[in-house]
C-alpha cells in the first residue's frame, strides 16, 4: 500500500466509526449515539475499513471499543425492521455477514474492548474478534428471538465454539443476559477489568502482540481458524507447510537472528 493510499484511508470519515492509529495498532471506536447501533452504512464502512487495515502492512493489531461509558454496541437498530420489509432484512443480514467475516479474517490480532452493553449484533461483533476484554459492568446477550428475530451475524455459529452448545442455547434460546464475571467463567471473554480500563488493557495486549512476528501471527491465526472448516488431519498438514513457508519471509530470518544476537527484532511484516 502506497503512502498516498495509507494517508487517504487514515484521514477518511467512516460512517458510524472513528479511526485512530497508535503505532502498529488501529483503534476503531463504534460511534453511533446513543447506543452505538449498527446500520447498513456503518456495517459497509466497517467492512471497507478492515480491508484497508488488512492492506496496511504497518498495522499489526486492531482494537474495537464503543463510544461512551454505557454501550459497546446494542446491535442493530430495530426500527429498520418494523415494517417487515424482507428486502431490507436481506440487505441487513448480508451487510452484517460481510462486515464481521471481514473482521474475523483480519490478518492481525483483533481485540474487542467491551466497555458496556454488548447486545445482539454488538456481541456478534465482539465474537468476530480474536480476543475479548470486558469491563466489570458489561452485560452480554443475544436476545434476537425475544423480538421475533435470530442472530444473523455469526452468533449461532461463533458463540457455541467459545462457550459450548449448552451455554449458547441458554443465551440464544432463553434470551439469557450474562454479566462480565459469568462471561469470563464460561469462556466468552478472556479477561474482566474495572470500569473504564478495557481499552487500555486491549492496547497493552496489542503491544504484546506487536512483539511477535506479524508474519508468524497471521499464519498462526489462519491455522487456528482453519479448524472451524477443515479436518484435524488436514490442518496438521497445513501447519507443517506453513512452518516451511515462513522461511520465505524476511521476518523469519530477522526473528531467529535477533534472538541469537540478543537484540530486539525489527519486524517488516514481510
Amino acid at each position: 500500500m502506497s503512502a498516498a493510499v495509507i494517508n487517504d484511508y487514515r484521514s477518511r470519515s467512516w460512517t458510524g466509526l472513528k479511526l485512530e492509529i497508535d503505532g502498529h495498532t488501529a483503534i476503531v471506536t463504534l460511534s453511533n449515539p446513543p447506543a452505538n447501533t449498527w446500520t447498513v452504512h456503518s456495517l459497509s464502512a466497517l467492512r471497507e475499513l478492515v480491508r484497508a487495515l488488512d492492506a496496511d502492512r504497518d498495522v499489526y493489531a486492531l482494537v474495537l471499543t464503543g463510544e461512551g461509558e454505557k454501550f459497546f454496541s446494542a446491535g442493530a437498530d430495530l426500527k429498520q425492521f418494523a415494517e417487515g420489509d424482507k428486502a431490507l432484512a436481506r440487505e441487513a443480514a448480508r451487510r452484517f455477514g460481510e462486515a464481521f467475516e471481514a473482521l474475523s479474517a483480519f490478518r492481525g490480532v483483533s481485540i474487542a474492548a467491551v466497555n458496556g452493553y454488548a447486545m445482539g449484533g454488538g456481541l456478534e461483533c465482539a465474537l468476530a474478534c480474536d480476543l475479548r476484554i470486558a469491563e466489570e459492568q458489561a452485560q452480554l446477550a443475544l436476545p434476537e428471538a425475544t423480538v421475533g428475530l435470530l442472530p444473523c451475524a455469526g452468533g449461532t455459529q461463533n458463540l457455541p465454539r467459545l462457550v459450548g452448545e449448552g451455554w449458547a442455547k441458554r443465551m440464544i434460546l432463553l434470551g439469557e443476559r450474562i454479566d462480565a464475571v459469568t462471561a469470563l467463567r464460561i469462556g466468552l471473554v478472556e479477561e474482566v477489568v474495572p470500569k473504564g480500563e478495557a481499552k487500555a488493557r486491549a492496547l497493552a495486549w496489542a503491544a504484546q502482540a506487536g512483539k511477535q512476528s506479524p508474519t508468524s501471527v497471521a499464519a498462526c491465526k489462519r491455522l487456528v481458524q482453519a479448524t472451524r472448516a477443515h479436518s484435524h488431519a488436514a490442518a496438521l498438514v497445513a501447519e507443517r507447510e506453513a512452518f516451511v513457508d515462513l522461511f520465505d519471509s524476511a521476518d523469519q530470518a530477522e526473528g531467529v537472528n535477533a534472538f541469537l544476537e540478543k537484540r530486539t527484532a525489527q519486524w517488516k511484516n514481510a
